[in-house]
């Protein structure tokens, strides 16, 4: 393994940029995959939000194409953010039942037995028979010779 010792400063500097170019997308992906399966998607859109403001409010002056640099920088989240929200072990949002739940209904457990048991002899049986149906094949060997 290589010394940084042996380097100059120029050198370490553009290692350092290299590392980052190489290395930062994967840290993000998988600390988005991270995020995603333990807080959700509501979480990734709040951290994209943070992050465009914060690369749209980063200042680079001293760089003729920092405008180029922030809308590639914000493309990169975007495509990193989709998939962490693609990942099948994203966290999802559970449904608020209480706006499913149908007004009048039951909370008793007694009183909802009843009710399934109710419906399930108001619906027997639950389907009809099934057919009998024969089929024949056509252009079968017709028996004779002329």
């Amino acid at each position: 393994m290589r010394s940084l010792a042996t380097k100059n400063p120029e050198q370490v500097d553009h290692l350092r940029k290299l590392a980052a170019a190489h290395f930062a997308p994967e840290f993000l992906r998988a600390a988005l995959q991270r995020l995603s399966k333990l807080r959700g998607e509501e979480e990734l859109a709040k951290f994209e939000r943070e992050m465009i403001e914060l690369v749209e409010g980063a200042d680079g002056e001293d760089e003729a194409d920092f405008p180029l640099l922030k809308e590639f920088a914000i493309e990169q989240l975007y495509q990193v953010i989709r998939e962490a929200k693609e990942s099948p072990d994203t966290k999802q949002r559970l449904e608020d039942i209480a706006k499913r739940r149908t007004s009048g209904r039951s909370e008793d457990s007694k009183t909802l037995e009843e009710q399934l048991q109710s419906g399930l002899e108001d619906s027997f049986p639950a389907s009809d028979p099934p057919a009998v149906v024969s089929s024949t094949i056509s252009g079968g060997k017709q028996g004779g010779k002329k």
